[in-house]
């Protein structure tokens, strides 16, 4: 199975623009497990698009979009999956294509940010969460997904939007280390908030998307969900405006956790992945001088 279900034409290697690596990991989950699920379900809902997209009126599948087998889970601990994942990641670099990732649970990103840091030394990272995934360690070690986001802020800029829960801890360490952090209420008050959110960021950007950014009422099948959440609209907006303004040099879509016989989810996650792609390609295009 590959992204899209799309034919060797268009899903080889050699053709590809987008690899997307499925990583099927949820060893550290703390409240509703099943995220190691998450990508499959994706790449299921994904066969089931359109895959003409109606806002960017192109089917971006024609860039090319390469589906390598599921990671293999390390049972060694969340260090050695990340360093695993960033193998991955540096691997597809090095090939020039654009790695997506799909989680699993969010520990998993640091991967891809440590390989992507080395290509772009100048790498910001867009943390899009319903939770600041700021401790400094959580039962027992510091690569939980709850750890996340404070190992990433050790590498390069991190940048949140969507934040609305967090340990009194880590509300500690983002007063005391200034974190950039736009909470939902920001995105309402403020009209061109998506302008002012990407002028934080830096030319060359990596995206983290934990699905509980959204609000549960679209987003139910997540482990922590938490109300007050962002709906399509708002994360598309915003994507769309830093893939105008800078380069999206890759992204990961995390923590969806299907729920069995709702798959509404499940396509929203794929459709969101397909969308970023479109955004991305059009970017591409868009420079080069083409507009087919």
């Amino acid at each position: 199975m590959n992204f899209g279900g799309l034919n060797p034409e268009y899903s080889s290697f050699e053709r590809a623009t987008f690899v997307v690596v499925p990583v099927p990991y949820d060893l550290t989950s703390t409240y509703q497990a099943g995220s190691r699920k998450g990508p499959s379900a994706i790449l299921d809902a994904s066969c089931q698009m359109e895959l003409y997209d109606e806002e960017l009126r192109r089917e971006t599948f024609r860039a090319g979009i390469h589906t390598v087998l599921p990671l293999e889970v390390r049972a060694g601990g969340p260090q050695e999956m990340i360093d695993y994942v960033r193998n991955e990641v540096a691997e597809i670099l090095s090939s020039g294509k654009i790695p997506v990732i799909l989680g699993g649970e969010h520990s998993i990103s640091l991967g891809p940010v440590q390989a992507m840091k080395e290509t772009y030394p100048s790498l910001s990272v867009l943390h899009l969460d319903a939770h600041a995934d700021m401790r400094n360690s959580y039962q027992g070690t510091p690569y939980s997904h709850a750890c996340v986001s404070r190992r990433i802020s050790e590498i390069c800029h991190v940048v949140q939007v969507g934040i609305r829960s967090m340990s009194a801890e880590e509300a500690v360490f983002i007063e005391e280390n200034t974190v950039t952090i736009y909470y939902p209420d920001f995105l309402y008050e403020n009209p061109q908030w998506e302008k002012t959110i990407c002028g934080c960021l830096s030319e060359d950007v990596y995206i983290t998307i934990d699905l509980d950014v959204f609000d549960p009422s679209i987003m139910p099948a997540v482990g922590t969900p938490e109300p007050g959440g962002l709906y399509w609209k708002d994360i598309t907006r915003l994507i769309r405006e830093v893939s105008n303004n800078c380069r999206i040099r890759g992204f990961d879509i995390v923590e969806l956790t299907p729920i069995p016989g709702i798959v509404a989810p499940d396509f929203t996650a794929a459709k969101l992945a397909y969308r970023v792609m479109g955004y991305i390609d059009s970017k591409n295009k868009d420079n080069k001088g083409d507009t087919n």
